[in-house]
């Protein structure tokens, strides 16, 4: 019996490269808002972090996220971010 295969993605903060399910994404929809997606399944181009504050603050720093999602990220969406892994990690 085959076992099935989990997709992996890179952590933009560290590097590292986790299960999709262990991360958590940024998403720019097509119409340009960015958001928080929990449960990874909304349409859009995708950034991913490791639930670890550490790999946000190097994100931040090296403008990684704005480098994935080709655009500008307010300060609302990092707050959130760090609000999400304060609680989650």
């Amino acid at each position: 019996m085959q076992t099935k295969k989990l997709p992996v993605r890179m952590c933009s903060g560290c590097g590292q490269h986790f299960p999709k399910k262990d991360l958590v994404r940024v998403v720019r929809s097509p119409q340009g808002e960015l958001s928080v997606d929990l449960t990874g399944k909304k349409s859009g181009r995708g950034a991913y972090l490791c639930q670890n504050v550490e790999c946000l603050r190097k994100a931040r720093k090296a403008r990684r996220l704005e480098r994935s999602l080709a655009c500008q990220i307010p300060d609302e969406v990092y707050q959130r971010l760090e609000e999400e892994m304060g609680c989650g990690g």
